[in-house]
């Protein structure tokens, strides 16, 4: 039972995870995209201030609850859910590493003027926020193939092994 609440949490936040990175992938670059430069640069610091913490929550828990079921289960839902626990790091580390200082940046341009090089800088935290959103979609992957046929097998054979069926 503790196994199946992990994994139903691990699904939940990475789930959570990969939505909201692919919402901001396919709705709000786009967005930020077709409004004038100083509208997108106002938006996008407003709204890093409510991501920071959401996201990072979402991340945590992520990593956490893959990584935990990594560690209670054995075999293939090991290496499914443990692959997924590190790619949610992945995801962590492109946004900390890659997004998070240009968001500094960003937000100073909000309250002075966007440097020369602007669309550059900015196409490269598109790139970035493309590979977290990626990493997290593939982590929820593989924890959507556990549930689907993965973690049946551990819990199956660990009955076999208790002698319950």
């Amino acid at each position: 039972m503790r196994i199946r609440l992990v994994q139903a949490f691990a699904l939940l936040s990475t789930g959570l995870l990969a939505g909201a990175f692919g919402y901001g992938a396919a709705n709000l670059v786009p967005t930020f995209n077709a409004v004038p430069l100083d509208m997108r640069l106002s938006f996008h610091a407003e709204l890093m201030k409510m991501n920071g913490i959401t996201m990072q929550a979402a991340m945590g828990a992520s990593i956490l609850s893959s990584l935990t079921l990594a560690v209670l289960t054995g075999g293939r839902a090991r290496l499914l859910s443990g692959a997924a626990g590190l790619l949610a790091l992945a995801s962590f580390l492109i946004t900390r590493f890659g997004n998070v200082p240009i968001n500094g940046r960003i937000k100073q341009w909000a309250l002075t003027s966007a440097p020369a090089d602007h669309a550059e800088i900015l196409r490269r935290w598109e790139l970035f926020n493309n590979m977290r959103t990626l990493t997290a979609l593939a982590a929820f992957v593989l924890l959507i193939v556990l549930a689907v046929g993965g973690l049946r097998e551990v819990t199956r054979s660990e009955r076999e092994r208790a002698g319950t069926s």
